[in-house]
């Protein structure tokens, strides 16, 4: 463990009208704790998930890969700025680590590759081979058994993204394995079923305000998959097989 928790202060807000000063879950949540290794946040979109991870990373000087730069209809100078609004607070004090993002991994890929055209041994930490000429799936799980082997914070935005279901298995593996051994501390972002399964993870629910810790049974999305294989099973069991008259 290496944060121990988070605290928001809403009377530094520069706005209440603006994203994402005006959602009530950041103003109407004190502070979130963190307790184990591995931390998730959960929600539907737009409930600020994202944004207190993206915030998070900042306030602790873990550096975030941009993304292309795009011209924008409306631009929203608040947009980036909930960070300066946060406090952390340190178990042993700070750490360094990453942060994830399947939207800006390409990018960093690419600079890996720049890197290692001047330095090949870097690849080492990421699986030994470029992740350029691997699948998508095959260089998050490169990336994330290297980094996650090291010493830090991590934070990961939706990394289930680009992962097929047996892949987030493996995933979840390393979450575990990692976490166990004491070095590692992640708190994620995810809609996933499957990595919400992490024995001994913290889940907290961004639908509601304040933000409140639930159990992996109480999350909509153990609900709604469950829901749907029961259904599904049910539905096919009663079906007519293929070739059978009435």
């Amino acid at each position: 463990m290496h944060l121990r928790r988070v605290v928001l202060h809403p009377d530094r807000y520069p706005t209440a009208e603006k994203y994402p000063f005006n959602l009530s879950i950041f103003r109407e949540t004190p502070q979130v704790e963190f307790r184990t290794p591995v931390t998730f946040f959960v929600g539907e979109n737009g409930t600020g998930k994202s944004t207190l991870l993206r915030a998070l990373a900042n306030r602790c000087d873990i550096h975030i890969w941009k993304g292309i730069e795009r011209e924008r209809f409306e631009y929203n100078p608040f947009e980036q700025a909930l960070h300066r609004a946060i406090h952390v607070e340190w178990l042993n004090g700070p750490v360094p680590g990453s942060y994830f993002d399947s939207e800006e991994f390409r990018n960093f890929a690419r600079l890996l590759d720049e890197w290692a055209a001047g330095t090949p041994g870097i690849l080492g930490y990421f699986g030994g081979k470029s992740l350029m000429t691997q699948s998508h799936g095959q260089s998050l799980m490169s990336f994330f058994k290297g980094r996650y082997s090291i010493k830090g914070l991590y934070f990961a935005d939706e990394p289930e993204t680009a992962l097929s279901p047996r892949t987030q298995l493996e995933l979840l593996a390393v979450l575990e394995q990692m976490a166990g051994e004491g070095h590692a501390q992640f708190i994620i972002a995810t809609h996933s079923p499957i990595l919400l399964a992490c024995r001994g993870a913290t889940i907290y629910s961004f639908d509601h305000a304040p933000v409140r810790q639930v159990a992996y049974e109480e999350t909509d999305h153990y609900q709604v998959y469950s829901q749907f294989m029961a259904d599904r099973a049910a539905s096919l069991s009663g079906g007519v097989s293929e070739g059978e008259g009435p």
